[in-house]
Parts: structure tokens; sequence; C-alpha cells
């Protein structure tokens, strides 16, 4: 699991890898990602935007950009958390993500980035 502490805000990740539905042979390897982003701050956030860079190994990079996560855009109180799932696929047996978090801080309407802690994909093979 890769955790990061930033103002306050505390987002952790865990991945694992989906055999059924990947199709190895033809180098399409997915994998799920689990997402906690805690609020320990004493001021109400709201996640507005998402930004993730996928490293595919030697075949470059892609990008994910949009609003919200999984089509919310949640509002987080004083300690409270949200948790979602989401997937990605990668196109050989190795990579990495990275990217950040937008929020509102919804008292001073001020927008800040919270930097999600890079995590690696491996399929499981490749550990031994």
């Amino acid at each position: 699991m890769e955790q990061k502490i930033e103002q306050k805000i505390i987002i952790s990740v865990s991945t694992w890898f989906r055999e059924d539905l990947s199709d190895v042979e033809n180098n399409n390897f997915f994998f799920n990602y689990k997402i906690n982003i805690q609020n320990t701050s004493n001021e109400r956030v709201q996640l507005t935007h998402r930004y993730w860079k996928i490293e595919h190994l030697t075949l470059g990079s892609s990008v994910v950009s949009g609003s919200g996560v999984i089509g919310e855009q949640p509002i987080l109180g004083k300690n409270e958390s949200f948790d979602y799932i989401s997937g990605c696929e990668l196109w050989n047996p190795y990579g990495r993500m990275s990217g950040f978090y937008t929020f509102l801080n919804i008292e001073t309407n001020e927008e800040f980035t919270i930097e999600i802690p890079s995590f690696k994909m491996v399929y499981p093979p490749l550990l031994n």
C-alpha cells in the first residue's frame, strides 16, 4: 500500500491484478486499484478533478483527466473518508500510475491540489 499525507488529506492506494480481465498473451494486463481519501482537516473539502499519468514501462504513457472520480465529486467533512475502486489496463506486465486530485475548500472557496502517491502495478509472476 502506498500512502501520502498533504494539507491534512491522506491518500492511500492498494492494487491487485485481475487475471479474469487480462489477456496476457496479447499484452493486456488489467489491474484494479482502491483509493482511500481521508480528510483530517477541520474544513469541508470537495474533490472536483483528477489527473492520472499511466506509464506503460517501455511503451510510453497515457493521461486520464476529468471531473471527480467514478462519476462523483465527493464532499468530505472533518474526519470523513471516501473509498473507490477503479481499474487500469496496461500494455505490458509492469506499469506505474501517478497524478493529483484538485479539491475545493468549501469554507474558503479556494482550490488546491494534492499529489496522489505513485504506485506500481506488476504482473504477479514477475514478482517471483
